[in-house]
């Protein structure tokens, strides 16, 4: 299969949250699900960048509502997620995006890094969820994907809070849906790797650097934003109808590999 090219889903008629949607995996999380036939509900902190994806959407014959919001303040989760929910009607599809991270040793550690990525990464998804997945419940299901990262599975140098903050999110995940299952809401994870959105390429866009971390993935490369696009399609599609509570790896096998 080439990794470049989109997986289709049909998602004609359903409505979709998407959080941290201006940028990198989420802006093309956003994309996909307008091209399935979604109208998307399209929050981050950035204006013009929100107005930029509504423009792309309409463009292309789809519809995109937006909000302004920091996801680090409590306040603007809960106003954010009302709002979306009373806009929308009916909300079939949560995901979870918004992240953030600050490298930095454990002894550098600055309070107030780790606070904020704790409020983004993790609380943001609890405040999120209490309040979308009642809507879902109140019109007879949904289904949610929060985007966690291969920080899950161990630790990382210089990425405490970051960490800590994906543990946290994959158990949050595994409490979502033994509480939501029964309510018919399903509720999963992904967690890939080093991703190349614009961001992750220039990051990792030295061979120098990523080589030697390309060498511990079997596959021998970084993901595509499509191949965790395409995950979290399949995962809200009725594809996926009788997966619930896993976090699915986008790691080219990292995690398969002992030694």
């Amino acid at each position: 299969m080439d990794a470049s090219k989109e997986v289709v889903f049909d998602l004609s008629g359903k409505s979709a949250i998407v959080t941290g949607a201006t940028k990198g995996i989420g802006r093309d999380i956003a994309l996909a699900l307008a091209r399935a036939g979604c109208r998307v509900a399209a929050t981050g902190r950035d204006r013009s960048e929100l107005d930029s994806l509504a423009a792309q959407i309409a463009a292309a014959g789809g519809k995109c509502e937006t909000y302004v919001a920091d996801l680090a303040s409590a306040a603007d989760c809960a106003a954010m997620a009302e709002s979306f929910c009373a806009l929308l009607g009916k909300v079939d599809i949560l995901v979870n995006n918004a992240g953030l991270s600050f490298p930095e040793t454990l002894l550098d550690l600055d309070v107030g890094h780790w606070d904020a990525t704790i409020a983004v990464n993790l609380r943001a998804p609890a405040l999120v969820t209490k309040i979308v997945a009642r809507a879902m419940i109140a019109a007879g299901g949904g289904a949610i994907v929060n985007v966690s990262s291969n920080a899950c599975m161990g630790g990382i140098e210089e990425h405490a809070a970051y960490c800590a903050s994906k543990f946290g999110l994959d158990g949050l995940t595994k409490v979502m849906a033994v509480e939501l299952g029964p309510r018919n809401v399903r509720v999963n994870a992904v967690a890939p790797t080093v991703v190349l959105t614009p961001m992750g390429t220039q990051v990792w866009g030295d061979p120098a650097k990523a080589a030697p971390v390309k060498a511990r993935i079997p596959l021998g490369r970084f993901a595509l934003p499509g191949e965790v696009t395409s995950t979290v399609l399949f995962l809200v599609s009725e594809a996926a109808s009788m997966i619930h509570g896993e976090t699915i790896l986008i790691d080219g096998g990292v995690n398969a590999k002992l030694y």
